[in-house]
């Protein structure tokens, strides 16, 4: 469809750009600095253009493609790296495509377009990256300037000898019953060379005729047809385009006398076929005004239908899309429920916590128990000091008490 859209000659035009493409390539030297840096072979005419009447290699041309246009940018004013054959082709020629869309040409093709190595796109891409070099470089092409050329007159000068040559003409288109015995001119020279080449016996002394006159002029009638010259006709001299102009002018005149009958008849005839056409043309409008103006008319309220169906569509998706939102959030929330109502249904926990009192219950007791026998030990150590601080005491009052009397 976009081919049929551009024209027939879309599919030719790649041609013209791919050999402009050359041109420009030549320009900025791309011999010496691309072609013999990496030693490869020149470009031909059509090498970037894809055709089935073309041989293509799609690595060679896609590495060559990516070599061209690494030195474009670079010569354009922009730095970039020069890829290798083995990179990776996507990374490749994104970088590219980048580049290119820095310079403002606007890219409305994929990438994928340029792995080929060859298309009408990547001739394009060449030729957007090829003047924009050129306009780094500051050059630009000019029209060309023609030379005016001057009409020389041409002279013609009429001598004795065109008149002459006008008169055997002449008698050259008459007929003549005796063209057999026509000699030739060029058999004529070639005797004459033959006789001169002969040697030649001069006479010692004046000759008479000793013929008689009656038989020298019979002899003059019998030979005289044998004595006429024939000049071969040259079909570069302009007599005979001249002649030739008149014929096909009476050839003309003559086929149009016969053909202008045939052509008034034709023409009257279109004429009146075109006046019944227009007739009938204005009946059938006339007849049909009325379902024209309908069919109008249907026209406009399917145009207003088909304009509330797309106001209509679009709160359709506003709101398939809103719904969508809401029905996410009803997910995640009858998801928390569920989560709360087996956390609240399961007894696990309750068991624990069961078990966990019974457990701190009886530690309880273990500890009551054992606080109980510390006390009760505490208190025998305590009566047991207070026992002993009380037999201390007593034993230290005896023994003033007997040695009272005897002091």
């Amino acid at each position: 469809m976009e081919e049929d859209e551009r024209g027939p000659g879309a599919a030719h035009q790649v041609f013209v750009v791919m050999e402009g493409l050359l041109e420009k390539l030549k320009v900025l030297n791309y011999e010496e600095e691309v072609l013999s840096k990496h030693n490869m072979k020149h470009l031909s005419r059509h090498y970037f253009v894809s055709s089935p009447y073309l041989a293509f290699n799609p690595g060679e041309q896609f590495y060559m493609f990516t070599i061209i246009a690494a030195w474009l940018i670079n010569t354009a004013g922009r730095p970039f790296t020069e890829p290798q054959e083995y990179d990776e082709p996507n990374a490749t020629v994104s970088n590219v495509l980048a580049e290119l869309r820095a310079f403002g040409v606007k890219v409305d093709f994929p990438p994928s377009k340029l792995k080929s190595g060859s298309g009408e796109h990547v001739c394009f891409v060449l030729d957007r990256l090829a003047e924009e070099a050129l306009r780094r470089r500051g050059f630009s092409f000019r029209r060309p300037n023609y030379p005016t050329e001057t009409a020389e007159e041409e002279s013609v000068i009429e001598d004795d000898a065109e008149l002459t040559l006008s008169k055997v003409e002449e008698e050259m288109i008459e007929p003549d019953d005796e063209e057999e015995n026509v000699m030739d001119l060029e058999a004529l020279k070639l005797r004459t060379t033959h006789t001169e080449a002969e040697p030649s016996s001069k006479p010692d002394e004046i000759l008479e005729s000793t013929v008689d006159a009656a038989e020298w002029n019979l002899e003059v009638e019998r030979v005289l047809p044998q004595l006429k010259v024939t000049i071969r006709t040259d079909n570069k001299d302009w007599r005979i385009h001249v002649d030739q102009m008149h014929q096909h002018r009476d050839g003309i005149k003559s086929s149009l006398k016969e053909a202008k009958s045939y052509l008034d008849k034709l023409q009257e005839d279109i004429g009146k076929t075109l006046e019944k056409v227009s007739s009938r043309e204005k009946y059938i409008n006339n007849q049909l005004e009325h379902l024209i103006q309908e069919y109008r008319s249907a026209q406009a309220k399917l145009s207003e239908a088909k304009e509330r169906y797309q106001q209509a569509s679009g709160g359709v998706t506003e709101r398939t899309r809103v719904l969508a939102v809401i029905s996410e959030e009803l997910e995640k929330v009858k998801q928390e429920m569920e989560e709360k109502g087996s956390s609240m249904s399961d007894g696990a926990p309750v068991v624990k916590i069961k078990q966990s009192l019974t457990k701190l219950k009886q530690e309880i007791v273990q500890m009551d128990v054992r606080i109980g026998v510390v006390e009760h030990t505490l208190l025998q150590a305590k009566l047991k000091e207070k026992s002993n601080m009380t037999r201390d005491m007593h034993a230290t009052n005896i023994p003033e008490t007997a040695a009272g009397p005897f002091a």
